[in-house]
């Protein structure tokens, strides 16, 4: 027996089954290719330098970097996924637990009394009406005496005292391969909340920059309002000297109130824009009325660094949450494997019992047990087989959504990129097109002063001009959301947002580390 126990406890710690995990490279280009379409137009051009973890800063607009560091603070989202991390940490404790011995102290009270009719009376004498049937000669067989019947039933009291302790030892790395696959999950929540995290600060930069763009609109639009109006003035004052009929007031008059028609949905898009980033921040409505004060819609930057393809694996939340879900998966098929194998435990127990309370102090009232106890799978119906089947399926389907998620991350970028440079293009095609329609609404102005031209050409002029730029001002907004999705899809952000939720009652850790390769075979799976 004793060599037994030492040969376990040397076991314990030494044997590991199932493959390791070892991550997988994914099989990504030299340089981004979507980055070579922006050489089209020199405004604002992607280039291989270091993303800047808070790259909101590119705008150059504090209102909008003091609204980044905010979100990570408040954003419900962010905080749910938190909780969620913090979830995640405590299940981890729950399978390391695993690993020790498992110890209980117990004390008891019990008064009893046996049954008259039950297993006990077989040894006092008493047997009910079989006991006492009578023989052929009329005698009884078996008779009992009533007085000892009632010391058979007589009632008793036990106490007792002691403790408990059980050790399942970890001979076939089990219980380790459970507590890697914890680990894993810790990641897979950890990387979550960074992905919130990336999805929530580029939603606010969307808002924010569509904000500044609606409030862009607005202006130019209450500005050719008060055109249309003076415009509406001269024309009345023209046909008091009779150089203006009523259709050229009727036709300025229909101008300014076209203008106006378009004022509502503006200001209906600012309210609600606001509200957004209001409910990003964890604010009720109206809570964000500074953000009513018209600002310049943000500047693209001339140089947008965006990094090496080599660099996306770390940069990415998503992608390191599926390279953690592998990981996950792989450390499950260790613990199904391990499930073929025999468990030994170790158990003890160690208790005072007496039938007098004055006694449990007495060492003669002891009483103890302790030894191994091996457990071996025989016959489950194919369970612990089909359980080792399923967790191989689930890796290889793991590896796959890998690949998967590599390659839309590879997607979203090029993308991204050719809609920033397919924007840009469109948006100076347009500020040549406002450029123009202004230089004809002055000319079509001058002709009508002149009585060269009616004012038809005015109003067709003016209203192309309204038309171009509103049209300038959503590319532009346009343009800016590119820019925020592109540096959404390279997964930056999350470095500079955890550094100030760190100093928030819901505080981010770091995700546990993968654990050294344990003994065993290795394992890899080819991403192409």
């Amino acid at each position: 027996m004793r060599r037994l126990l030492l040969a376990c406890l040397l076991l314990a710690p030494g044997c590991t089954l199932g493959p390791n995990f070892s991550s997988l490279v994914p099989d990504l280009p030299e340089s981004w290719t979507g980055a070579s379409a922006t050489a089209s137009f020199a405004r604002s051009q992607p280039t291989p330098g270091p993303v800047d973890p808070q790259w909101w800063s590119v705008f150059g607009d504090p209102v909008l970097t003091s609204l980044a560091e905010r979100v990570a603070r408040d954003n419900l989202d962010v905080r749910v996924a938190a909780l969620r991390l913090d979830e995640s940490r405590a299940q981890r404790g729950v399978a390391s637990s695993a690993l020790f011995p498992t110890a209980s102290s117990n004390a008891s009270y019990t008064r009893e009394q046996s049954s008259e009719k039950g297993v006990t009376s077989l040894f006092s004498g008493t047997g009910g009406s079989a006991a006492t049937q009578s023989n052929g000669l009329g005698g009884r067989q078996g008779s009992t005496p009533s007085q000892g019947a009632s010391k058979a039933t007589k009632p008793f009291d036990i106490f007792q005292y002691g403790a408990d302790a059980s050790w399942e030892l970890d001979l076939w790395g089990r219980v380790r391969r459970s507590l890697e696959s914890a680990d894993a999950a810790v990641t897979v929540s950890a990387e979550t909340q960074r992905d919130v995290l990336v999805s929530i600060v580029a939603e606010l930069a969307r808002d924010y920059v569509n904000l500044r763009g609606v409030q862009d609109s607005l202006g130019i639009t209450r500005e050719n309002l008060d055109t249309a109006r003076e415009t509406v003035r001269l024309t009345r004052l023209r046909s008091q000297g009779g150089l203006a009929t009523d259709l050229e007031i009727a036709s300025t008059e229909a101008q300014v109130a076209e203008t106006e028609a378009e004022l509502p949905p503006l200001e209906q898009q600012e309210a609600a824009l606001i509200n957004a980033i209001g409910f990003l921040l964890g604010q009720p409505p109206g809570s964000l009325a500074e953000l009513r004060v018209a600002q310049k819609p943000p500047l693209a930057p001339v140089h947008v660094p965006v990094g090496l393809p080599s660099e996306l694996a770390r940069r990415r939340p998503d992608i390191r949450q599926a390279d953690a879900r592998l990981h996950g998966a792989t450390a499950d098929i260790g613990t199904a494997t391990a499930d073929f194998y025999p468990r030994v435990t170790l158990s003890g127990s160690f208790a005072f019992q007496a039938l007098q309370f004055r006694d449990l102090g007495d060492f003669a009232s002891r009483t103890y047990g302790f030894g191994p106890s091996v457990s071996v799978p025989i016959f489950d119906g194919g369970k612990l087989r089909s359980t080792l089947q399923l967790r191989q399926l689930q890796q290889k389907e793991a590896a796959i959504n890998f690949q998967r998620v590599v390659l839309q991350a590879w997607r979203e970028i090029d993308d991204a990129m050719q809609s920033y440079d397919a924007e840009q293009r469109r948006a100076a095609s347009i500020a040549t097109q406002v450029a123009s329609s202004r230089r004809a609404l002055g000319l079509a102005r001058a002709r009508y002063t002149q009585g060269l031209s009616d004012y038809l050409q005015v109003l067709i002029a003016q209203r192309n001009l309204l038309v171009a730029q509103a049209n300038l001002a959503r590319s532009l907004a346009t343009t800016n959301v590119n820019l925020v999705s592109l540096y959404r899809a390279l997964g930056g952000g999350w470095e500079q947002a955890l550094s100030v939720e760190r100093k928030q009652p819901l505080p981010f850790r770091e995700p546990m580390p993968h654990q050294d390769p344990l003994p065993g075979d290795s394992f890899s799976l080819p991403i192409n």
